[in-house]
């Protein structure tokens, strides 16, 4: 078995899920991955860029994804049997936090000496509470960690001092804790690049397919993305990633943004390996008309065949939408009101209103869009359960308006399982109507242990709503919505009926666990039979996986290409020199 000198582990949101009884619900009804959240952060990617150019190995191990994928696959044996120099794990979005401190727990347990590093936004926000664990060793802070963790992994395999690393909180052999600032925030992403041949190269190399897929169905369904920007323009009162906690949590007081150029070479790459749908993660606006033109340009002058997929946080105006469809032969967009209620809308951060909203939609349809995706939320300000079925009926307006052509596709989910650790509400819930359960890592981490359904992994209600209220809610609306996609011809009647059914039947079996819980019968009959009942449905709870899908070539993998790149890199890696990257400057 080839070794790796450092190995990045992504755990499910959940170690047990394979054992546990538990209603997840539609906490990941419309995101790539499941309810375990097996979807790997792309900065894995990244980093392991950086770290092979230092002339360090490394090796991705989707944990998540391989304990989907087999009963009989045993993390802790393969744990066991790695030794690498440093294990690396991502508590990006926290409903990873029970699934990483479980997997950190049992590596530490199989090599106490070797160093453990977390990173990714929840990490940096939770740092001080996070290193007290014994099992952590090392915590990597910010949005921007590439060339501090070369820096990292260069002091742990040379004995090196840790006190001149940029954005490191860390622990001495003695127990002493000491927290480095996050210094280290550079105003340009062009360094950061997602070689897509990289997990490719990877997978050959130690003949796992399945821990270098970034989520289950991605063999099925390639899609690729491209961040445009660290940092954010926007105050999306929940979001762990708005301009407020940026500033605030991560030290970012500006966008840092790809170049035009580089973005196109980035979307040039993935169309040589993949037939997939590309996604532009950030709105392409949020840096300027003239930034956002210059990246059109840049796509057209490559000729990009793939379908391409834009998100915009303001709706887009016609005169734009032009643009996009001169410069992009299959473009589709997503865009997120949250509510139908202006009001709501403001009250959690976005500043647009319905007539934007319309004129964007018929300015894309009008302009030949493949598909438009409109995204709302259960759980926002100043939402009402009344509020929350009034969006349903404002869905229906605009699929009579405007969904003649079978390109409108309405979506929407609970804003759960948490509020994002360092948001506006996080930090000021009563400001904003929020009550909290749990406040700590180690709170949220007994609430994911120990929840038999999503209602109580809900870290937050409102003054407007019930935890009760938030959920019942999200089901209505959502087979309401369901019904509704049937009826315009967005889904088949088989699928309407499959999501119905399985809506039904989770609210059933909420209620059945509500019950025990106050009884606190957990060794009788009726959980032991519910219990190997709800293991069924916890995927397309409230909407059908495939609705969110762009579409997809039949061949989806350029194989010949491939082949090539994977032999040129093993010419390269067998002659070619290392060069060492050299830390920016800010």
């Amino acid at each position: 078995m080839k070794k790796a000198d450092v190995v990045f582990l992504h755990s499910p949101s959940i170690y047990d899920f394979r054992k546990k009884a538990v209603i997840h619900g539609p906490i990941s009804d419309v995101v790539p991955s499941g309810p375990i959240f097996e979807m790997y952060p792309i900065g894995f990617i990244s980093l392991c860029g950086h770290l092979e150019k230092a002339g360090f190995s490394t090796r991705i191990i989707n944990i998540a994804n391989k304990m989907l994928n087999s009963l009989n696959y045993d993390p802790e044996k393969e744990i066991k049997n790695l030794k690498p120099k440093a294990f690396c794990f991502d508590l990006h979005w926290f409903p990873h936090v029970q699934g990483s401190l479980k997997i950190a727990e049992i590596t530490k347990k199989h090599h106490p000496d070797v160093p453990i590093i977390f990173g990714g936004y929840s990490s940096t926000y939770f740092h001080k509470e996070l290193i007290n664990y014994p099992f952590i060793d090392f915590i990597l802070k910010g949005d921007s960690t590439e060339l501090p963790m070369v820096m990292l992994i260069k002091a742990i395999a040379n004995g090196g001092d840790f006190s001149s690393i940029p954005n490191l909180t860390y622990k001495d052999n003695k127990g002493n804790i000491y927290h480095n600032e996050i210094t280290y925030v550079p105003n340009s992403t062009d360094y950061v690049y997602t070689d897509y041949t990289f997990p490719i190269r990877k997978t050959f190399k130690f003949f796992d397919l399945n821990g270098y897929i970034p989520f289950q169905t991605w063999m099925k369904y390639p899609v690729t993305a491209i961040f445009l920007y660290r940092g954010c323009i926007h105050n999306c009162r929940t979001c762990g990633g708005s301009k407020f906690t940026c500033e605030n949590t991560f030290n970012r007081k500006e966008l840092a943004f790809k170049s035009p150029e580089k973005v196109a070479e980035e979307l040039k790459s993935i169309e040589s390996l993949i037939n997939g749908p590309a996604f532009i993660i950030g709105d392409i606006l949020q840096n300027g008309k003239a930034y956002a033109d210059e990246i059109l340009k840049e796509i057209k002058n490559i000729n990009f065949k793939n379908h391409l997929a834009f998100e915009f946080f303001v709706p887009p105006s016609e005169e734009y939408i032009v643009k996009m469809k001169n410069a992009v032969a299959k473009y589709n967009v997503e865009i997120s009101p949250e509510s139908h209620d202006e009001e709501v809308r403001r009250a959690f951060g976005r500043p647009f209103n319905n007539e934007q909203i319309e004129r964007a939609i018929a300015g894309l349809v009008k302009n030949n869009c493949n598909r438009i995706d409109l995204f709302f939320m259960t759980g926002l300000p100043k939402q009402t359960y009344k509020s929350v079925m009034e969006t349903i009926d404002y869905c229906e307006y605009l699929l009579k308006k405007y969904g003649k052509d079978k390109t409108l596709y309405p979506f929407i989910s609970p804003l759960a399982p948490f509020v994002d650790p360092g948001s506006e509400v996080w930090e000021y819930p009563e400001k904003y109507g929020y009550k909290f359960f749990a406040r700590t890592v180690e709170e949220h981490r007994v609430m994911m242990e120990n929840a038999l359904s999503w209602k109580y992994f809900l870290n937050y209600e409102t003054i407007w709503m019930t935890r009760d209220e938030i959920v019942h809610s999200t089901y209505e609306a959502g087979i309401r919505l369901n019904e509704l996609k049937r009826k315009y011809g967005l889904i088949s009647p088989k699928i309407a009926e499959l999501v119905e059914k399985r809506a039904k039947t989770a609210i059933a079996y909420l209620e059945k666990i509500d019950s025990i819980i106050e009884r606190g019968d957990f060794n009788g009959d009726e959980w032991k039979k519910i219990s190997k009942e709800i293991k069924d449905i916890n995927i397309h709870t409230i909407c059908y996986k495939d609705e969110l899908n762009w579409p997809v070539s039949f061949y989806k993998f350029n194989i010949f290409k491939i082949l090539a790149l994977i032999g040129k890199s093993a010419f390269k890696k067998l002659f070619g020199k290392k060069t060492a990257p050299v830390l920016e400057k800010n």
